[in-house]
């Protein structure tokens, strides 16, 4: 029997007649119906996902920013009350551990939101790493749910639930940012981060108010176009995104230079007194900063029909099925392009944007070009 355990809206995706399947450790809904209608309700209005299998990680006390300038390759002092930051967790040896956000939410608490299959290997590192700074590490996820409206019309849907006094500050959320309020009559926090490539907002809820938050949003939405969105759909828009994914893009065989993610190290992050902060991993990532690694992320766009997933060999060319130069980390067809995208780690002699490959699909070269990412970027308004 599976162990994997439920989100306090399980129910509601069952009832939603959703399709159930095993991510993380979690339960989780992959889909409702169709995936191209969930994907194309969140470019062209609003999809609502539960999230709460993300691992939520509370960081607290005197010493929190400087713990967490210790613990992540990121400079989390700095970080002002009210905003977001994505960084990572990193080996000795400058592997990822896990990426996340931090969330700032008062002077002396921060909010670190790890994967859901990583979020118990986050808090044992956070716990032991902490040690020796005035902070402490508190695992409040089991307490809490997170839920997220993503799509153009997420702000519109998501003010007409919130409290008269909280919609200015509602509305003019930054982008990577959080503030406490009260929608559909529950006391939250509300973060403008997201994971598809649009504007969106999560919001974390304590799980007791969890399905009535949902039911508020679905009711509120609905006329809008908004629909309750799996796990397929968030996957596909992420991709389009060029959102990496933990356990494809990033993994513990991965440096953040090799992933294009190398502003995220802040190897000039220094403590009260001006010194280099020491930080896990530092002297393996500061003997990389600059060198050439032996592998790039790239974007490609596919110019046959046939998809390239994950897994599959990125080749030099069609006729040259043995001479691979990479590997292909996600890929799927994309709903919003019309043509099948992915992402892949090629050496660097052939990571240049417009050079012509081929991926190895089942025996047979499909042609594929590396293009610059994201696939896709949303219209401004």
């Amino acid at each position: 029997m599976s162990t994997a355990r439920s989100t306090p809206l399980h129910d509601e995706h069952v009832a939603l007649g959703a399709s159930m399947t095993e991510f993380g450790g979690w339960m989780m809904p992959l889909r409702y119906g169709s995936d191209i209608a969930e994907h194309t309700a969140v470019r062209t209005a609003a999809g609502l996902f539960d999230l709460s299998h993300m691992g939520e990680i509370e960081v607290s006390g005197p010493g929190a920013g400087a713990a967490l300038d210790h613990a992540l390759v990121g400079w989390l002092s700095t970080l002002e009350v009210g905003r977001a930051r994505y960084s990572m967790i990193a080996q000795h040896d400058g592997a990822v551990i896990d990426d996340l956000v931090v969330y700032r939410t008062a002077d002396e608490t921060f909010l670190v939101v790890a994967n859901a299959g990583n979020a118990e290997v986050v808090l044992a590192a956070l716990e032991e790493r902490v040690a020796g700074f005035e902070a402490q590490v508190t695992f409040t996820s089991p307490e809490v749910a997170l839920v997220a409206v993503q799509g153009p019309r997420a702000a519109e849907i998501l003010l007409s639930l919130t409290e008269a006094g909280d919609a200015d500050a509602v509305s003019g959320l930054r982008y990577y940012a959080i503030t406490p309020a009260t929608v559909a009559g529950t006391p939250l926090l509300v973060a403008r981060t997201g994971y598809t490539g649009e504007d969106g907002f999560e919001l974390f809820v304590e799980n007791g108010a969890a399905v009535a938050l949902w039911r508020a949003l679905l009711a509120a939405g609905e006329p809008l176009g908004l629909v309750p969105a799996g796990l397929s759909a968030r996957d596909s828009l992420r991709l389009e995104a060029g959102m990496p994914l933990y356990g494809h893009e990033l993994d513990l065989t991965t440096t953040p230079f090799e992933a294009g993610l190398g502003r995220v190290v802040r190897l000039d992050k220094t403590d009260a007194d001006g010194a280099p902060v020491d930080f896990v991993g530092r002297a393996a990532l500061e003997s990389r900063k600059g060198s050439q690694p032996a592998r790039v992320l790239v974007g490609l766009k596919v110019l046959g029909r046939r998809p390239a997933r994950a897994g599959y060999p990125v080749v030099v060319d069609a006729s040259k099925l043995d001479v691979v130069v990479g590997s292909v980390t996600s890929g799927a067809p994309s709903p919003t392009l019309g043509y099948p995208v992915a992402l892949a780690y090629v050496t660097p002699e052939f990571s240049a944007v417009g050079t012509v490959l081929a991926v190895d699909v089942r025996g047979r070269g499909e042609a594929v070009e590396v293009v610059e990412t994201p696939f896709y970027r949303r219209p401004r308004a």
